[in-house]
């Protein structure tokens, strides 16, 4: 078993280098969960992916702080994991909390690497996956004030050389900020993000959109619809994508079997953990969906995890994956992940997470630290 000597958290409050607006609301300033665990003398990092406000998820910073101190860091003191596969099931008492869940076994699963030498791109590729040594990258634009800024941006980041542009979406900004990228990028790899803003009465609004070859809608319809998804897939020639609707294997079963997409977005804190999303990584590649690596405004510490998810095979979309600087200026990490030309960022080699986290920088945005010593050591 893994000796784990103490867990620490760090509340983090980090302003973004932009606004990111979605249909959801404005982010301005990235609240975050950052846990730290030592286990058998090693250090592992991982990273919550909850807001601050329950907008994409019910999870918030508060309650993800409040499950991961109060249920889950005493189940695994009470019951220490072999290896972080084992970590889903220490946590299947607790309903729910996929977020909170995910940040721990993070931690876990950088430490495992770790201790053989390995990064995490090879631990998790282990001679079972061909893994990548560079991921092809995508960049998410909030809604902006006005379509003509919405454009300026979108041709910005095209010329950077982003690999595919994905707009967000909202009732009022839809089909005319979209018709104008289209005619800005023509070519570009397009997608639109509706974070579940519609209902399936608005059919007609995405079947207007078909004629400016989308790579995806993303999320349209209700966050725990799948349902009615398959009744607006069947209605499009253009791929639906869930997000928001996928928390498990069994989700993602049940999507693909009903037809309710083609594509599928995989948030490891949003299915629990990379145990789970892995797990789901293969469901769909045995059913020919191709998946892709979605993001949630991670600082350098989250981003690693998610670069290293991205190198699996089976990732055949570009992911929200953007440099460092896309979002924080400076991130946690040093270095931080830059833009390759090629449209990719560099998977770590490095043992673990495969990067460093900075304390100076951490310490100037902490708002609360607690540790959790393992007293049955």
């Amino acid at each position: 078993m893994m000796k784990i000597e103490q867990i620490e958290l760090f509340h983090i409050r980090i302003p973004l280098v932009a606004p990111f607006e979605t249909s959801f609301g404005v982010t301005r300033e990235r609240e975050s969960i950052l846990a730290r665990v030592m286990c058998d003398g090693v250090v592992g990092w991982g990273e919550c992916v909850a807001d601050a406000a329950p907008g994409y998820s019910y999870e918030t910073v508060t309650t993800a702080w409040h499950v991961i101190s109060e249920y889950l860091i005493p189940a695994l003191f009470a019951d220490p994991p072999a290896e972080p596969r084992q970590i889903p099931q220490r946590f299947a008492r607790v309903r729910g909390h996929n977020m909170a869940k995910a940040t721990l076994e993070a931690a876990f699963w950088d430490i495992a690497a770790q201790q053989v030498g390995k990064s995490l791109r090879d631990y998790i590729g282990a001679d079972r996956y061909t893994m990548r040594d560079r991921v092809v990258v995508g960049v998410s634009i909030g809604i902006q004030p006005t379509t003509e800024r919405l454009v300026e941006r979108v041709v910005n980041f095209r010329d950077i050389g982003y690999t595919r542009i994905k707009i967000k979406i909202k009732p009022g900004r839809d089909l005319d900020d979209v018709r104008a990228v289209r005619a800005a990028i023509p070519g570009v790899p397009l997608m639109v993000d509706a974070n579940s803003a519609y209902t399936l009465s608005d059919a007609n609004l995405f079947r207007q959109m078909e004629d400016l070859d989308l790579l995806m809608i993303e999320q349209p319809l209700g966050p725990d619809d799948i349902y009615e998804h398959s009744k607006l897939q069947r209605q499009l020639k253009t791929p639906i994508c869930l997000d928001e609707s996928i928390h498990s294997v069994a989700d993602a079963r049940f999507a693909i079997e009903i037809g309710a997409c083609r594509i599928i977005n995989i948030k490891q804190g949003r299915v629990g953990g990379l145990t789970n999303a892995i797990a789901v990584h293969d469901v769909c590649a045995e059913n020919g969906i191709p998946v892709w690596c979605g993001g949630m405004l991670e600082t350098g510490i989250g981003r690693a995890l998610n670069v290293a998810l991205a190198a699996l095979p089976n990732f055949r979309l570009p992911g929200d994956l953007s440099a460092s600087n896309r979002y924080y200026n400076p991130d946690l990490i040093d270095p931080p992940f830059e833009f390759n030309a090629d449209g990719t960022l560099t998977v770590p080699t490095g043992h673990g997470l495969g990067v460093q986290l900075v304390t100076e920088r951490l310490d100037r945005v902490t708002l609360r630290r607690e540790t959790y010593k393992n007293e049955r050591l």
